[in-house]
């Protein structure tokens, strides 16, 4: 997930005091920051596998101590759940994608774009499989295997630097896989998709969280677009897709498509709607984090980044409301016992 909000997080891991540009020195996090912008600039750059892990790392670089200060551990949405707190239906959401993956104790599971790790832990703890993470951002890396252990969970969970696009990892060596909101980062959706492909076992299942464009979206409207280019240079994505392409790009790599199914439709409710709720809290911490900076125990950059997620944070509220875009159109799909005939 690549959002900002300043409600009260589930599990925090940071403190205000302890911002950092993850693996940039601080002296460096604003030239980091107008890096980052100035890939949109080159909007090339950003479309080809070669560019796409420099930028995707600069961002989590400046981004990811703000989400676990501001969100928490698990960077992603979830649908609001009547009389559940924001924890528990964050909680219900990553226990879903393991049910789903119909994995067992001992398994061993991939998490594609792990992140820190929060539905790792939750995953592990919920099904006891062995879950294998992989995130490009090495920073990340040390954050999660640090919180695996204060969770007591290092021994069910283990987290990868690698690139989702080209796997460190064996064919057919996975008994499942999950993507939670991950593989938007992909510039080329079959890629990522052709690699979970690869690393698991025939018959075994994988079910992803995806950033989509919805039917309603419309390209010839001004707003439209203006709502969705505001999400992509807001979160580091090469382009979003439109849900009608997700599940011909699955079957295009060999996939089976058991289930597809957009979890941000009624009946679910708003999954924006703690966005909402953080609007007030961003000023205060806005305030915090500006005076940090200005006294040097934040890296300067930091406000600029702070501000940027803001924005970023108006923009998913607008394309929540609007029902143009959906951060968990859900596909599970099968990897064949028989991979198909090539005619």
């Amino acid at each position: 997930m690549r959002v900002y909000s300043s409600c009260p997080a589930e599990q925090k891991g940071k403190r205000a005091v302890d911002l950092s540009g993850g693996s940039i020195s601080s002296e460096k996090v604003r030239d980091n920051y107008n890096q980052y912008w100035s890939f949109f600039r080159q909007p090339k750059e950003i479309e080809t596998a070669e560019k796409v892990p420099d930028f995707v790392d600069t961002f989590y670089n400046l981004v990811t101590d703000i989400y676990e200060w501001g969100w928490g551990q698990s960077f992603h949405f979830s649908p609001s759940i009547r009389g559940k707190s924001h924890r528990d239906a964050t909680r219900l959401h990553e226990e879903m994608a393991v049910d789903l993956i119909e994995v067992k104790p001992g398994d061993r599971v991939l998490d594609v774009g792990c992140g820190v790790g929060g539905p790792m832990r939750a995953i592990a703890a919920h099904s006891r499989a062995n879950v294998v993470g992989i995130t490009i951002n090495e920073y990340q890396v040390n954050r999660a295997r640090l919180h695996n252990k204060k969770a007591g969970l290092d021994s069910l969970c283990e987290v990868v630097c690698g690139n989702f696009l080209e796997m460190p990892f064996k064919d057919n060596s996975f008994d499942g896989a999950y993507s939670i909101e991950a593989t938007c980062h992909a510039p080329k959706l079959e890629d990522v998709y052709g690699e979970v492909y690869r690393v698991l076992k025939p018959g075994s299942l994988y079910v992803s969280y995806e950033w989509v464009t919805t039917d309603k979206y419309r390209a010839d409207n001004p707003e439209h677009v203006e709502v969705i280019q505001g999400i992509e240079r807001g979160d580091a994505l090469p382009g979003l897709r439109s849900y009608k392409d997700i599940a011909e790009i699955a079957k295009k790599v060999g996939f089976e498509v058991v289930k597809e199914k957009d979890l941000a439709l009624p009946p679910a409710l708003p999954w924006w709607t703690r966005l909402k709720m953080g609007r007030i809290a961003y000023w205060r911490n806005h305030v915090l984090v500006t005076v940090l900076a200005a006294i040097g125990i934040a890296p300067k950059g930091t406000v600029d980044v702070h501000d940027m997620l803001f924005k970023t944070a108006d923009y998913l509220t607008r394309g929540g409301d609007s029902g143009i875009f959906s951060p968990m159109h859900m596909i599970l799909l099968r990897k064949p016992q028989v991979p198909p005939s090539k005619s």
